[in-house]
Protein backbone atom coordinates (compact mmCIF):
# COMPACT_ATOMS: atom_id res chain seq x y z
CA UNK A 1 0.00 0.00 0.00
CA UNK A 2 1.24 3.44 -0.92
CA UNK A 3 1.53 6.37 1.45
CA UNK A 4 -0.60 9.38 0.53
CA UNK A 5 0.77 12.92 0.37
CA UNK A 6 -1.45 16.01 0.06
CA UNK A 7 0.11 19.40 -0.68
CA UNK A 8 -2.29 22.33 -0.22
CA UNK A 9 -1.93 25.94 -1.31
CA UNK A 10 -4.28 28.84 -0.66
CA UNK A 11 -6.15 29.07 -3.94
CA UNK A 12 -6.75 31.03 -7.11
CA UNK A 13 -9.67 31.92 -9.37
CA UNK A 14 -10.35 29.54 -12.25
CA UNK A 15 -9.85 32.48 -14.61
CA UNK A 16 -9.24 36.24 -14.32
CA UNK A 17 -12.84 37.00 -15.29
CA UNK A 18 -14.83 39.09 -12.82
CA UNK A 19 -17.30 36.21 -12.44
CA UNK A 20 -14.64 33.70 -11.39
CA UNK A 21 -12.79 36.18 -9.20
CA UNK A 22 -16.09 36.97 -7.48
CA UNK A 23 -16.66 33.26 -6.89
CA UNK A 24 -13.16 32.85 -5.43
CA UNK A 25 -13.42 35.89 -3.16
CA UNK A 26 -16.85 34.84 -1.95
CA UNK A 27 -15.55 31.46 -0.79
CA UNK A 28 -12.34 32.91 0.63
CA UNK A 29 -13.77 35.85 2.55
CA UNK A 30 -16.75 33.95 3.98
CA UNK A 31 -14.31 31.68 5.81
CA UNK A 32 -14.84 32.36 9.56
CA UNK A 33 -11.10 32.03 10.17
CA UNK A 34 -10.34 34.74 7.59
CA UNK A 35 -12.92 37.31 8.70
CA UNK A 36 -13.51 36.32 12.30
CA UNK A 37 -16.53 38.44 13.18
CA UNK A 38 -20.19 37.78 13.90
CA UNK A 39 -21.54 35.49 11.12
CA UNK A 40 -24.38 37.85 10.22
CA UNK A 41 -22.03 40.83 10.05
CA UNK A 42 -19.53 38.81 7.98
CA UNK A 43 -22.26 37.79 5.52
CA UNK A 44 -23.36 41.41 5.05
CA UNK A 45 -19.80 42.75 4.77
CA UNK A 46 -18.53 40.10 2.36
CA UNK A 47 -21.52 39.55 0.13
CA UNK A 48 -23.01 43.01 0.23
CA UNK A 49 -19.98 45.29 0.30
CA UNK A 50 -16.52 43.76 -0.11
CA UNK A 51 -16.97 41.24 -2.93
CA UNK A 52 -19.20 43.40 -5.21
CA UNK A 53 -16.68 46.25 -5.12
CA UNK A 54 -13.47 44.25 -4.89
CA UNK A 55 -14.11 41.58 -7.54
CA UNK A 56 -13.84 43.86 -10.62
CA UNK A 57 -10.65 45.49 -9.30
CA UNK A 58 -9.07 42.17 -8.35
CA UNK A 59 -9.99 40.67 -11.74
CA UNK A 60 -8.08 43.48 -13.43
CA UNK A 61 -4.99 42.66 -11.34
CA UNK A 62 -5.27 38.94 -12.02
CA UNK A 63 -5.35 39.67 -15.75
CA UNK A 64 -1.99 41.43 -15.34
CA UNK A 65 -0.28 38.27 -14.04
CA UNK A 66 -2.23 35.55 -15.88
CA UNK A 67 -0.19 33.47 -18.32
CA UNK A 68 -1.07 31.30 -21.31
CA UNK A 69 -0.87 28.29 -18.98
CA UNK A 70 -3.14 29.93 -16.43
CA UNK A 71 -2.70 31.11 -12.84
CA UNK A 72 0.96 31.28 -11.74
CA UNK A 73 0.09 29.91 -8.30
CA UNK A 74 -1.68 26.91 -9.80
CA UNK A 75 1.08 26.26 -12.34
CA UNK A 76 3.88 26.37 -9.76
CA UNK A 77 1.99 24.15 -7.30
CA UNK A 78 1.27 21.60 -10.00
CA UNK A 79 4.90 21.51 -11.14
CA UNK A 80 6.08 21.17 -7.54
CA UNK A 81 3.73 18.22 -7.05
CA UNK A 82 4.99 16.44 -10.17
CA UNK A 83 8.61 16.83 -9.11
CA UNK A 84 7.90 15.67 -5.56
CA UNK A 85 6.21 12.58 -7.04
CA UNK A 86 9.37 11.80 -9.00
CA UNK A 87 11.63 12.26 -5.99
CA UNK A 88 9.48 10.17 -3.64
CA UNK A 89 9.04 7.30 -6.08
CA UNK A 90 6.51 4.49 -6.29
CA UNK A 91 5.92 4.08 -2.58
CA UNK A 92 3.97 7.34 -2.47
CA UNK A 93 0.89 8.80 -4.12
CA UNK A 94 1.06 12.61 -4.24
CA UNK A 95 -1.85 14.98 -4.85
CA UNK A 96 -2.27 18.73 -4.53
CA UNK A 97 -5.27 20.89 -3.74
CA UNK A 98 -6.30 24.48 -3.12
CA UNK A 99 -8.02 25.59 0.05
CA UNK A 100 -10.34 27.72 -2.05
CA UNK A 101 -11.60 26.76 -5.52
CA UNK A 102 -9.91 24.11 -7.66
CA UNK A 103 -8.66 21.46 -7.39
CA UNK A 104 -10.61 21.14 -4.16
CA UNK A 105 -9.41 19.44 -0.99
CA UNK A 106 -12.40 17.12 -1.25
CA UNK A 107 -11.45 15.94 -4.75
CA UNK A 108 -7.80 15.43 -3.84
CA UNK A 109 -8.68 13.38 -0.75
CA UNK A 110 -11.06 11.30 -2.84
CA UNK A 111 -8.20 10.45 -5.21
CA UNK A 112 -6.11 9.32 -2.26
CA UNK A 113 -9.01 7.24 -0.93
CA UNK A 114 -9.40 5.47 -4.26
CA UNK A 115 -5.70 4.64 -4.18
CA UNK A 116 -6.29 2.90 -0.82
CA UNK A 117 -3.33 4.68 0.74
CA UNK A 118 -2.14 3.40 4.11
CA UNK A 119 -1.57 6.89 5.49
CA UNK A 120 -2.02 10.53 4.56
CA UNK A 121 0.49 13.29 5.27
CA UNK A 122 -0.94 16.78 4.82
CA UNK A 123 1.40 19.70 4.13
CA UNK A 124 -0.24 23.14 3.92
CA UNK A 125 2.23 25.20 1.89
CA UNK A 126 2.40 28.11 4.34
CA UNK A 127 5.74 28.23 6.19
CA UNK A 128 4.51 30.28 9.17
CA UNK A 129 1.35 29.05 10.91
CA UNK A 130 -1.67 31.36 10.89
CA UNK A 131 -5.25 30.52 11.78
CA UNK A 132 -6.52 32.13 8.58
CA UNK A 133 -4.28 30.01 6.33
CA UNK A 134 -2.83 26.89 7.97
CA UNK A 135 -5.61 26.63 10.55
CA UNK A 136 -8.36 27.01 7.97
CA UNK A 137 -6.75 24.45 5.67
CA UNK A 138 -6.31 21.87 8.42
CA UNK A 139 -9.88 22.42 9.59
CA UNK A 140 -11.15 21.84 6.04
CA UNK A 141 -9.17 18.61 5.73
CA UNK A 142 -10.59 17.35 9.00
CA UNK A 143 -14.15 18.29 8.01
CA UNK A 144 -13.78 16.22 4.83
CA UNK A 145 -12.14 13.26 6.56
CA UNK A 146 -14.86 13.02 9.19
CA UNK A 147 -17.16 11.81 6.40
CA UNK A 148 -14.94 8.76 5.80
CA UNK A 149 -15.97 5.44 7.28
CA UNK A 150 -12.38 4.22 7.52
CA UNK A 151 -9.55 6.61 8.30
CA UNK A 152 -5.89 5.88 7.51
CA UNK A 153 -3.02 7.09 9.67
CA UNK A 154 -2.92 10.87 9.48
CA UNK A 155 -0.05 13.32 9.89
CA UNK A 156 -0.31 17.10 9.54
CA UNK A 157 2.69 19.42 9.18
CA UNK A 158 1.31 22.71 10.47
CA UNK A 159 4.40 24.88 9.85
CA UNK A 160 7.98 24.78 8.61
CA UNK A 161 9.26 28.32 9.13
CA UNK A 162 12.38 26.91 10.82
CA UNK A 163 13.04 24.05 8.40
CA UNK A 164 16.71 24.29 7.32
CA UNK A 165 16.05 23.12 3.75
CA UNK A 166 13.26 25.70 3.33
CA UNK A 167 15.68 28.39 4.54
CA UNK A 168 18.46 27.12 2.27
CA UNK A 169 16.13 27.09 -0.74
CA UNK A 170 15.59 30.84 -0.33
CA UNK A 171 19.32 31.35 0.22
CA UNK A 172 19.90 29.58 -3.08
CA UNK A 173 17.40 31.91 -4.78
CA UNK A 174 19.31 34.89 -3.40
CA UNK A 175 22.49 33.68 -5.08
CA UNK A 176 21.24 35.26 -8.31
CA UNK A 177 21.53 38.71 -6.72
CA UNK A 178 24.57 40.69 -5.61
CA UNK A 179 23.36 41.73 -2.17
CA UNK A 180 26.11 44.34 -1.72
CA UNK A 181 24.63 46.33 -4.60
CA UNK A 182 21.39 47.05 -2.70
CA UNK A 183 20.91 49.92 -0.28
CA UNK A 184 18.48 47.89 1.81
CA UNK A 185 16.85 44.45 1.90
CA UNK A 186 13.21 43.98 2.90
CA UNK A 187 11.73 40.68 4.10
CA UNK A 188 8.04 41.12 3.40
CA UNK A 189 5.53 38.64 4.85
CA UNK A 190 1.78 38.49 4.39
CA UNK A 191 -0.02 40.61 6.95
CA UNK A 192 -2.65 39.60 9.51
CA UNK A 193 -5.06 41.55 11.71
CA UNK A 194 -3.52 42.24 15.10
CA UNK A 195 -6.52 40.56 16.75
CA UNK A 196 -5.55 37.24 15.11
CA UNK A 197 -2.16 37.37 16.83
CA UNK A 198 -3.65 38.31 20.20
CA UNK A 199 -6.36 35.65 19.96
CA UNK A 200 -3.68 33.03 19.32
CA UNK A 201 -1.72 34.16 22.37
CA UNK A 202 -4.82 34.14 24.54
CA UNK A 203 -5.71 30.62 23.38
CA UNK A 204 -2.47 29.35 24.88
CA UNK A 205 -2.88 31.38 28.04
CA UNK A 206 -0.12 33.85 27.25
CA UNK A 207 -0.25 37.54 28.17
CA UNK A 208 3.22 37.97 26.71
CA UNK A 209 2.13 39.29 23.29
CA UNK A 210 3.15 42.92 22.74
CA UNK A 211 3.24 42.97 18.92
CA UNK A 212 6.66 44.56 19.23
CA UNK A 213 10.18 43.56 20.22
CA UNK A 214 8.89 40.39 21.90
CA UNK A 215 9.06 38.82 18.42
CA UNK A 216 12.82 39.33 18.23
CA UNK A 217 13.39 36.08 20.10
CA UNK A 218 11.55 32.77 19.93
CA UNK A 219 10.62 31.10 23.21
CA UNK A 220 7.96 28.97 24.87
CA UNK A 221 5.58 31.94 25.12
CA UNK A 222 5.59 32.96 21.44
CA UNK A 223 6.78 29.91 19.49
CA UNK A 224 3.29 29.53 17.95
CA UNK A 225 2.97 33.22 17.09
CA UNK A 226 2.85 34.01 13.35
CA UNK A 227 4.70 37.32 13.74
CA UNK A 228 7.44 35.73 15.87
CA UNK A 229 7.77 32.92 13.31
CA UNK A 230 8.28 35.49 10.54
CA UNK A 231 10.98 37.31 12.48
CA UNK A 232 12.69 33.96 13.15
CA UNK A 233 12.72 33.12 9.43
CA UNK A 234 14.25 36.51 8.69
CA UNK A 235 16.97 36.01 11.32
CA UNK A 236 17.93 32.66 9.82
CA UNK A 237 18.04 34.08 6.28
CA UNK A 238 20.07 37.09 7.40
CA UNK A 239 22.50 34.80 9.21
CA UNK A 240 22.95 32.57 6.16
CA UNK A 241 23.29 35.53 3.78
CA UNK A 242 25.61 37.55 6.08
CA UNK A 243 23.45 40.67 5.84
CA UNK A 244 24.52 43.48 8.23
CA UNK A 245 22.11 44.34 11.06
CA UNK A 246 21.36 47.84 9.77
CA UNK A 247 20.69 46.76 6.19
CA UNK A 248 17.42 44.79 6.49
CA UNK A 249 13.86 45.14 7.77
CA UNK A 250 11.08 42.62 8.41
CA UNK A 251 7.71 43.93 7.19
CA UNK A 252 4.13 42.84 6.46
CA UNK A 253 2.18 43.41 3.26
CA UNK A 254 -1.41 43.23 1.95
CA UNK A 255 -3.03 45.03 4.87
CA UNK A 256 -6.67 46.09 4.71
CA UNK A 257 -6.64 48.69 7.49
CA UNK A 258 -4.40 50.23 10.16
CA UNK A 259 -5.02 47.48 12.71
CA UNK A 260 -2.86 44.89 11.01
CA UNK A 261 0.55 43.75 12.23
CA UNK A 262 3.39 46.21 11.68
CA UNK A 263 5.64 47.48 10.21
CA UNK A 264 3.83 47.79 6.88
CA UNK A 265 5.81 46.92 3.76
CA UNK A 266 4.53 49.82 1.64
CA UNK A 267 5.32 52.34 4.39
CA UNK A 268 8.85 50.99 4.78
CA UNK A 269 9.39 51.07 1.00
CA UNK A 270 8.26 54.72 0.94
CA UNK A 271 10.47 55.72 3.88
CA UNK A 272 13.52 54.02 2.37
CA UNK A 273 13.06 56.05 -0.82
CA UNK A 274 12.64 59.28 1.14
CA UNK A 275 15.87 58.54 3.03
CA UNK A 276 17.75 58.27 -0.24
CA UNK A 277 17.78 54.56 -1.03
CA UNK A 278 17.97 54.00 -4.79
CA UNK A 279 17.94 50.22 -5.09
CA UNK A 280 16.33 47.70 -2.76
CA UNK A 281 15.74 43.94 -2.79
CA UNK A 282 12.56 42.32 -1.45
CA UNK A 283 12.15 38.74 -0.24
CA UNK A 284 8.68 37.34 0.47
CA UNK A 285 9.35 34.18 2.52
CA UNK A 286 5.68 33.62 3.43
CA UNK A 287 4.97 32.63 -0.17
CA UNK A 288 6.52 29.46 -1.58
CA UNK A 289 4.91 30.02 -5.01
CA UNK A 290 4.76 33.26 -6.94
CA UNK A 291 1.29 34.75 -7.06
CA UNK A 292 -0.57 38.06 -7.12
CA UNK A 293 1.08 39.20 -3.88
CA UNK A 294 4.61 38.73 -5.18
CA UNK A 295 4.36 39.33 -8.91
CA UNK A 296 2.07 42.35 -8.81
CA UNK A 297 2.04 43.78 -5.28
CA UNK A 298 5.82 43.71 -4.88
CA UNK A 299 6.93 43.73 -8.51
CA UNK A 300 4.60 46.50 -9.70
CA UNK A 301 2.93 48.39 -6.83
CA UNK A 302 6.00 48.65 -4.61
CA UNK A 303 8.11 49.70 -7.59
CA UNK A 304 5.63 52.53 -8.22
CA UNK A 305 5.71 53.64 -4.56
CA UNK A 306 9.51 53.52 -4.46
CA UNK A 307 9.91 55.47 -7.68
CA UNK A 308 7.30 58.06 -6.66
CA UNK A 309 9.31 58.98 -3.56
CA UNK A 310 12.74 59.15 -5.16
CA UNK A 311 13.88 55.53 -5.40
CA UNK A 312 14.89 53.86 -8.63
CA UNK A 313 14.65 50.07 -8.59
CA UNK A 314 12.83 47.40 -6.56
CA UNK A 315 13.94 43.85 -7.29
CA UNK A 316 12.13 40.92 -5.74
CA UNK A 317 13.53 37.46 -5.14
CA UNK A 318 11.21 35.00 -6.84
CA UNK A 319 9.48 32.41 -4.70
CA UNK A 320 10.70 28.84 -4.35
CA UNK A 321 8.15 27.58 -6.93
CA UNK A 322 9.50 24.20 -8.15
CA UNK A 323 13.21 24.74 -7.58
CA UNK A 324 15.16 21.55 -6.97
CA UNK A 325 16.21 22.36 -3.40
CA UNK A 326 12.63 23.24 -2.46
CA UNK A 327 11.38 19.99 -4.03
CA UNK A 328 13.90 18.10 -1.90
CA UNK A 329 12.78 20.04 1.19
CA UNK A 330 9.13 19.11 0.60
CA UNK A 331 9.97 15.47 -0.09
CA UNK A 332 12.04 15.21 3.08
CA UNK A 333 9.36 16.88 5.19
CA UNK A 334 6.57 14.57 4.07
CA UNK A 335 8.78 11.49 4.49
Amino acid sequence: MKKGILLINLGTPDSPSTKNVRKYLTEFLNDPRVIDVNPILRFILVNGIIVPFRAPRSAKLYREIWTEEGSPLLIHTKKLTEKVKTVLGNDYHVEFAMRYQNPSISSALEKLRKQKVSSITVLPLYPQYASSSSGSTIEKVMSELKKWEVLPDLKIISSFYDNPDYINAFVQKAASYKLDEYDHIVFSYHGLPERHIKKGATHYGSDYCQLGTCCNTLNASNRLCYRANCFYTTRKLVEKLSIPENKFTTTFQSRLNDRWIKPYSDDVIEQLAKRGAKKILVFSPAFVADCLETIYEIGVEYQEIFHEHGGEKVDFVESLNDSDLWVKAVADMVK
